[in-house]
């Protein structure tokens, strides 16, 4: 594989990266607004957040079977286009069941692309022979930020979900298709297709992956509680307008793309383990800022460290399992998705409950002790691969700028 086709697989995965993180935004930062289109009760809401990461995990469970024979770039191909899609369908219903559908078919396309996404992020990583993980997530970071500022042109002026969903389909959705023509899977340097990926399957220790499981669920649990909850949090706690609400969002994807951009270069400088113990602790602080804040700029300043802090952990754990089981990344990505839904699952619904049963600013605090429980796994974050047999299996690099 040419240096140069390397370099074309990592920009049109970093796109694809970017797509999505568009995606979710204009979803997640339209909550307020979609709930009022379809009259969605506060204490319907939760069922709604909660259906979309249990069909996500749907998704990607089946995605670990199916990357066995199709590769994951194969997956990711047609995924992207149904997840655009599905948004474009939640903007455009009128009843009830069309929103449930949409979402439906939202949760079970963005399952198979964030697993197929992140395997061959792990993936071609192994072939660079270093830290560029961060990177793809940043990309995702960027998105994020386009989208939650489209999604701040469409609450001031007052624009449909429609109007505002259907432009950003229509460009991202061919673009995304187009670009997916240069995707590269860098274990096809050593394996071709489903090669070894049917014994690395039977590989994949759970006990080990275990502590790697609880990480993701306990940053998801704090990534949702943002996405889900701070434009609700910003209005209702905070009393900010709903135009202001859209903007906390806006600045944790500005300060995850920050601390993404450069997290690249700290974990080559520091490793793995010192970065993920920094991150979780300025998480943990801004959940702290965020439950005490007397007003809107100073929840800002909390939705700011939170971003610093969260920005690295996901990106990270998914590159840990990747150096744990380097003959069986797929399956155990596949599977270490799973609990990123997980965390979305627990996380929307907690949050919710805990602020009707007591209140949302003592809801933040439960997201601040989980990040801070990551701390007691970091050391998993410098784990050595997995014995395959009698000994290591080591990843191929190839150095490339």
């Amino acid at each position: 594989m040419t240096d140069a086709r390397l370099r074309h697989g990592r920009a049109s995965l970093a796109l694809s990266f970017f797509v999505q993180g568009v995606t979710f935004a204009l979803l997640v930062t339209r909550i307020p607004a979609i709930q009022d289109r379809y009259g969605i009760s506060d204490g319907l809401l939760p069922l709604f957040l909660a259906a979309v990461p249990i069909l996500a995990g749907v998704g990607s469970v089946v995605t670990e079977k199916v990357v066995a024979r199709v590769r994951p770039g194969g997956v990711l191909r047609w995924a992207q286009p149904v997840v655009l899609l599905a948004l474009l369908g939640v903007g455009a219903g009128n009843a009830l069941w069309e929103a449930a559908l949409a979402l439906g078919v939202f949760g079970l396309a963005v399952g198979a692309l964030d697993a197929s996404m992140n395997m061959m992020g792990v993936s071609l990583q192994r072939a660079y022979g270093r830290s560029i993980m961060l990177g793809f997530h940043a990309a995702y970071s960027l998105g994020g930020i386009a989208g939650a500022s489209m999604a701040w042109a469409g609450a001031h002026w007052d624009l449909s979900l429609l109007v505002s969903y259907l432009p950003a389909v229509v460009v991202l959705l061919p673009v995304a298709f187009i670009g997916s023509r240069w995707y590269v899977d860098g274990t096809s340097v050593e394996k071709g297709p489903g090669e070894a990926q049917g014994k690395g399957a039977a590989s994949v220790s759970f006990r080990l992956l275990m502590p790697l499981c609880l990480v993701m669920s306990f940053a998801y649990i704090g990534d949702s509680t943002v996405s889900n909850w701070s434009a609700k949090y910003l209005q209702d706690v905070l009393g900010s307008s709903e135009q202001l609400s859209t903007v906390p969002y806006n600045v944790y994807m500005v300060t995850t793309l920050l601390g993404r951009a450069v997290g690249d270069f700290g974990v080559r400088r520091f490793g793995a383990v010192a970065v993920v113990r920094v991150g979780s602790v300025l998480a943990a602080a801004g959940f702290g800022v965020v439950a005490v804040a007397g007003g809107a700029w100073v929840g800002m300043l909390g939705f700011t460290l939170l971003g610093l802090g969260l920005c690295v952990i996901v990106p990270q754990t998914f590159a840990a399992a990747g150096r744990m089981f380097p003959g069986a990344s797929d399956t155990a990505i596949a599977r270490l998705n799973v609990f990123n839904y997980v965390g979305f699952l627990v996380g929307s619904p907690l949050v919710g409950a805990l602020g009707d049963a007591w209140s949302y600013r003592g809801a933040m605090l439960v997201p601040m002790v989980l990040v801070l429980a990551t701390l007691v796994y970091a050391k998993s974050f410098g784990a050595e691969p997995a014995r395959y047999g009698g000994g290591h299996e080591r990843p191929h690099t190839v150095d490339v700028g």
